[in-house]
């Protein structure tokens, strides 16, 4: 299936051409701040995406110098657990499915939902790009949302569970050495580098990336689901044991 009409998105900016689909977050023209409607339109998205078979290459990007460092809760106050479990569930699963490949240019700090940006399958970073979870137990709430999973997959248990329980950042530098950023770019180069990669991967039969993506992602693919169900349950009882309740508890 082809679209031809592009969503009318608020935090995501799209544009398309020869089988590659760019996304550049934001809000407001500016850097993304992460709220309820972002991810959303990041569920729309990724199965958006699932049913275009115009799309190859997926190239997620941040906007400014930032790709996502800051976030505002109020609108996740407002919704039921049963919506926030739901919600996790399908945005992480939606882009873990998707049969395309998905190269993040990671223009800048990512301390709220780095996750996204890591689970690309090719990770390009500028310079000034660090990495952290600044949205989860800094703040209260408990990692497990799926952040604990992928990084956990790409740090080890026990790096991981440092980086979630102090909110400290890894820089772009140490983030090349430790392997989930794959390439450092300046900033304004970084999008450049994400086509020209991207030109590359299209050239291939689309069957052909399709099967390959999927079997690059089939171990992680194996119980990702039950883990990140679990995992959500889990954060819904830390936000119940310190008084959070939404509308259907109300």
């Amino acid at each position: 299936m082809a679209f031809e009409q592009v969503p009318d998105w608020k935090h995501l900016k799209l544009s398309r051409s020869g089988g590659v689909t760019e996304v550049l977050l934001h809000t407001g023209g500016g850097p993304l701040i992460w709220q309820a409607s972002a991810e959303r339109e990041l569920i729309e998205l990724f199965a958006w995406l699932a049913l275009d078979r115009q799309t190859s290459v997926l190239i997620l990007a941040g906007t400014g110098d930032v790709f996502c460092a800051n976030i505002e809760a109020t609108e996740f106050r407002k919704m039921s657990w049963r919506d926030i479990w739901s919600g996790g569930r399908r945005l992480l699963c939606g882009l873990l499915d998707l049969d395309i490949i998905v190269i993040a240019a990671v223009n800048g700090p990512a301390l709220v939902h780095s996750e996204i940006a890591v689970m690309a399958d090719i990770v390009l970073a500028c310079p000034e790009a660090e990495f952290a979870d600044r949205a989860h137990f800094p703040r209260n709430v408990v990692p497990g949302d799926g952040v604990q999973l992928v990084w956990s997959d790409r740090l080890g248990p026990s790096r991981a569970a440092y980086f979630l329980l102090t909110g400290n950042s890894i820089d772009a530098n140490e983030a090349l050495r430790l392997g989930f950023v794959h390439e450092l770019h300046a900033r304004e180069q970084l999008l450049s580098r994400a086509h020209e990669l991207a030109a590359a991967i299209t050239e291939k039969a689309p069957a052909v990336i399709a099967y390959t993506r999927a079997a690059l992602r089939s171990r992680e693919r194996r119980g990702f689901r039950e883990d990140l169900s679990y995992g959500l349950a889990i954060e819904g009882l830390g936000q119940h044991a310190i008084g959070v309740r939404g509308p259907e508890q109300n």
